[in-house]
């Protein structure tokens, strides 16, 4: 399960949200009064539950979105993480359907499902074929009606959620918050964090949680938004015979917010990251107030790439520079931030941060930032379409956490917004007085947060259930038969004269086109002795614009047309259809021309020499050059790293002449998805990239396949962390060209990587509660392809949680996979393959990965083939051939032993 906490401070559709009340008493259905209202379908059901059905034919999938409007403001006083645990525990048993047939029916329908508790909401979400529809209405009225919260299920959940909050609060980072939200919001439901403490989670008992979901999980407080290829009337009439049976109840009465008036002060900590950070964090607007658009507006022009904030980064005071909101629905917390190296001047970024608000305030926000703000939030709007799920997403976020009628209002308020609205909100909120202070300072000598010991973990068998039983009777007989599903993309594949390969994908959802390329390269092979590093600097710079527009003149074009461009080995533009020629005219004039300025390298080259030097020294990649050098033989390319004293000594030259080398159009591929037809991009990328040419050999931009590593095991001390971060991994001698791999991609959905229905996720969490969660994953390349696993747990629980996997890993070699378990992998293989390609970005990136490692552009209907056939024999061959236990590298990043 997802808990959205404080910690990422990251706007999306996902974050932040709020609360709604109200009762409808009577069924009515309508369409949407919106510029989408021939495609959407809203019902108010009797018992109040309200309804929202869009058709999206972009794939043939759907996504359903139930909210239920309570979250961390409703918990109980002293039991802050009361609607996190039930999030948990409605993923267990049901009346008529258990934790195990969710699970097992998630897999063999090909689908995804989770959930987020936040402030303010509870949301779960499923993303499945749409043929499944019915079974996914199912599954949600079951659990609405019918959840136990048996004593048995919370005893093994308690443990896994209790690693979950062992995990977060090895973050300095989010310990910071959780003072910062307290402080902000004393004395209302928004002061503690949703994610719950060990201590509550002690005293929480399943009495509890079934009063809470008693209280709060009825139709007339939820809203339940469904998107995809349905019938939106077939849909409705199904939605009303399976909820509208589910009475209505009246909810507790809920508290109105009390702010009180705090001081303003500053928490210091340090933290194992190579880098520090300044945040100024204030009080905010709510999503239901009048001025939150005027706040969404604000944010972004302090964000926008033309500010005096991120000014600070370009010119090298800070290394980073943004500004974000956390919004709840009647509050929020904005966030503006700095970072700084390790051993720099904390006090010089909250000064330089000091002076950027002083002036913001003083001077006011140019009326051109938030005429560009405002239009790349409408503009969102329409990239919404491309995507059933981010559609579905702000309905959701427009009912149920804003208070709205739709998105169109939303995106109404958005278009309202005046100048002099920012600048009185600024005033207001971003005050000096007005604001909690956080200062992070990169330190390897921390400690351990407190409550940090004896996380969950239980030793008995805890779950009885069957992988194989049988599913309820309204799932069994649609599952039963699988057959092949319908492809629906039909690219148009060229190769232009320069050796650039264009591939072209119309879509029609909206007006809008999506590109995004790779230059293929290899930073091991390519960057020159001593040199290491040249490439990641020289990616850096194409934010300075071009040779005919500087940095300030390029991103003011971007923002002219309500695009976002990137440039480097992989570039990307996102544009409305109407500006398509406009922008490609800009993305290869940065991809071909880049600026490359004296000044911008001379900034650029310190910022990452000094960013360096504090990531070398952080755990997160101590962790992973341990785990690479376990892998890799001595000497071997993908060994090669930069350094501080690489990247200080690179000079402009040597970056423009690694420029001229390694960005070549024989090694480009460029993938078009949208809003245009295929003679159009043609024309269009040959007008701009045409003129690209390559000069000299090509060069070998694959490396060699390594040898079978051998065993090893590294700890990487981390005096912050409750709990250790284990990997596990090994090469294997199979690559993306083999089609043993289809064999080991099937065994390790059973194994590990089917989530709550694989092995190690049921034996280490389901069974015994050690881990949050554990998985196992494959990553075929070109060359090289590698076998891990990964999960979290108490230092105390990493020895039995190790030998339940090599148990497990024996048991794939020794024994063939149950008849049922092949069936539930190849079902969700095979299932799986709509949702692959079910969103624009989804296709254009699946298409460009196809297109530059040389795989069929259909390829998962190549695999699918495939897995029709394997047999349970087969898989386990692959297994033995290719899985060595005896040989795999252990990496272990946890609280340094305890000295006795």
């Amino acid at each position: 399960m997802k808990l959205h906490k404080l910690t990422t401070l990251t706007w999306s559709v996902w974050l932040g949200m709020g609360m709604l009340g109200g009762v409808a008493h009577a069924a009515t259905a309508t369409p949407a009064a919106s510029s989408q209202s021939s495609n959407v379908l809203r019902a108010t059901l009797k018992n109040g539950l309200r309804v929202v059905i869009v058709r999206d034919t972009l794939a043939p999938m759907v996504t359903t979105q139930i909210t239920y409007l309570a979250g961390g403001y409703e918990t109980p006083k002293g039991f802050p993480g009361t609607a996190h645990a039930l999030e948990h525990m409605m993923f267990r048993d049901s009346t008529g359907m258990t934790g195990t047939q969710l699970n097992v029916m998630t897999g063999k329908m090909g689908g995804d499902n989770n959930a987020f508790t936040t402030n303010d909401a509870t949301q779960y979400y499923f993303v499945a074929p749409s043929a499944y529809l019915d079974i996914l209405l199912h599954i949600e009225a079951t659990r609405m009606q019918g959840l136990l919260v048996s004593d048995k299920d919370w005893a093994l959940e308690k443990g896994a959620i209790e690693q979950e909050v062992s995990r977060d609060i090895s973050d300095p980072g989010f310990l910071a918050f959780q003072k910062v939200e307290d402080a902000l919001y004393a004395g209302t439901g928004y002061a503690a964090d949703p994610l719950g403490t060990r201590p509550s989670f002690d005293k929480t008992t399943p009495d509890l949680l079934r009063q809470f979901h008693k209280d709060w999980y009825v139709p007339n407080n939820a809203i339940f938004v469904i998107v995809g290829d349905v019938d939106p009337q077939a849909t409705l009439a199904k939605v009303k015979e399976l909820f509208e049976p589910i009475p209505e109840r009246a909810t507790p009465e809920r508290v109105p917010i009390k702010l009180q008036a705090f001081k303003p002060q500053t928490i210091s900590s340090s933290t194992p990251q190579g880098t520090g950070s300044v945040q100024f964090l204030y009080r905010m607007p709510g999503m239901q107030t009048k001025d939150f658009a005027a706040t969404q507006v604000l944010m972004d022009v302090l964000g926008n790439a033309r500010s005096d904030l991120s000014e600070l980064a370009v010119q090298g005071k800070v290394l980073s520079a943004d500004a974000q909101i956390q919004p709840f629905s009647h509050g929020g917390i904005g966030v503006v931030e700095a970072s700084f190296p390790k051993g720099g001047d904390a006090k010089q970024t909250q000064a330089d941060l000091d002076q950027v608000i002083a002036q913001l305030l003083k001077d006011g926000v140019p009326s051109d930032l938030v005429d560009a703000a405002k239009r790349s939030e409408i503009t969102q709007a329409e990239f919404n379409k491309n995507s059933a799920v981010t559609l579905a997403s702000a309905w959701s976020q427009a009912l149920a956490w804003q208070g709205l009628d739709s998105p169109d209002e939303a995106e109404q308020q958005i278009r309202n917004v005046t100048v002099d609205d920012v600048n009185r909100v600024a005033r207001a909120y971003l005050k000096t007085d007005g604001r909690v202070t956080v200062v992070l300072t990169p330190d390897q000598n921390g400690k351990r947060p407190p409550d940090s010991n004896g996380f969950g973990g239980t030793e008995s068998f805890g779950s009885k259930d069957k992988v194989d039983a049988p599913l309820p009777e309204w799932a069994e007989q649609t599952l039963r038969t699988l057959a092949m599903p319908h492809w629906t993309l039909a690219p148009v594949d060229m190769k232009l004269d320069n050796g650039i390969r264009l591939i072209v994908q119309p879509e029609s959802i909206s007006k809008t086109v999506t590109v995004v390329g790779h230059v293929d390269q290899d930073a091991g092979l390519q960057e020159p002795t001593g040199q290491e590093g040249v490439g990641r600097l020289l990616s850096s710079l194409f934010d300075y614009g071009t040779r005919s527009l500087d940095r300030s003149a390029f991103h003011k074009a971007l923002d002219d047309i309500s695009a976002t461009e990137s440039g480097g080995t992989d570039f990307n533009l996102a544009v409305p259809s109407g500006q398509f020629d406009k922008g490609m005219q800009l993305l290869a004039d940065n991809q071909l021309n880049p600026a490359l300025p004296q000044a911008g390298f001379d900034v650029q080259r310190s910022s990452l020499a000094r960013t360096l030097a504090g990531e070398m020294q952080s755990p997160d990649y101590k962790m992973m050059r341990a785990l690479k050098q376990g892998l890799l033989p001595a000497g071997d390319s993908g060994l090669r790293r930069a350094t501080p004293e690489t990247v200080a000594a690179l000079t402009l030259p040597q970056v423009k002449d690694h420029f001229a080398k390694t960005y070549r159009p024989d090694l480009t591929t460029l993938v078009v998805v949208g809003d245009v037809t295929p003679e159009q991009a043609k024309a269009t990328v040959e007008k701009y990239f045409g003129g690209w040419k390559a000069t000299g050999p090509k060069p070998d931009v694959v490396p060699k396949p390594v040898p079978l590593n051998p065993a090893g095991y590294t700890l990487v001390n981390n005096a912050y962390a409750s709990q250790d971060q284990v990997l596990m991994g090994q090469v294997l001698d199979v690559d993306l060209y083999n089609p043993d791999r289809f064999a080991l991609k099937l065994g390790n959905d059973v194994l590990g990587g089917n989530g709550f229905a694989s092995r190690l996720m049921t034996d280490v969490r389901v069974r015994h509660g050690y881990a949050y969660g554990a998985a196992s994953g494959m990553q075929f390349d070109r060359s090289r392809s590698l076998f891990y696993v990964e999960y979290g747990s108490d230092p105390g629980k990493v020895a039995p949680v190790d030998g339940l996997i090599r148990q497990n890993l024996a048991d794939m070699q020794n024994t063939p996979v149950k008849d049922d378990e092949l069936i539930n992998a190849r079902q969700f293989e095979i299932r799986s393959i709509p949702l692959g390609v079910s969103s624009v970005n989804h296709i254009a990136r699946s298409l460009l990965s196809w297109g530059y490692k040389g795989q069929p552009l259909d390829e998962p209907m190549v695999a699918a083939s495939y897995y029709l056939k394997l047999t349970a024999a087969q898989v386990q061959d692959a297994f033995k051939k290719y899985l060595k236990p005896e040989h795999m590298v252990q990496v272990v990043q946890g609280p340094p032993p305890a000295k006795h």
